[in-house]
């Protein structure tokens, strides 16, 4: 996948789901993070797997409990848009503050898969993440 292709519409909607999940990390908000995903989303991060929204939620906030405080910062690498279906990377640059005053910086990239579910709304249907450099 490389550039952008697909109706500017679904591909402005789809950057927004994506700044959406950022957001809702920055706010530690579970609900709001939880609806940018298919009921039937896959998530693949830091070695750890959930299938279905609800597990995925789950393993969001066991996960999230660590940190005090999480910034995600989102550049678009690319979007492809097939119809209902589409593909993302993105690249993310976080700032990380555990609960036990430790610090860390690093950058990511997620391979994305969305849908446009019944509602009309983009949700992810899997996030794979990778890290690429850490600093702390």
């Amino acid at each position: 996948m490389r550039g952008f292709s697909g109706a500017i519409e679904d591909r402005l909607a789809i950057r927004e789901r994506i700044e959406s999940y950022n957001d809702a990390v920055f706010r530690h908000d579970a609900d709001d993070w939880a609806e940018c995903w298919a009921e039937d989303a896959q998530w693949n991060v830091a070695g750890y797997e959930a299938s279905g929204r609800t597990a995925i939620r789950d393993l969001w906030v066991k996960l999230m409990a660590n940190y005090a405080q999480v910034s995600m910062f989102v550049n678009h690498g690319a979007l492809a848009i097939d119809g209902d279906q589409a593909e993302s990377r993105c690249y993310i640059i976080e700032m990380q503050k555990k609960q036990d005053g430790g610090e860390m910086l690093l950058s990511g990239r997620y391979d994305d898969r969305l849908k446009r579910d019944g509602d009309g709304a983009w949700r992810f249907v899997s996030r794979s993440y990778t890290v690429l450099h850490v600093k702390g």
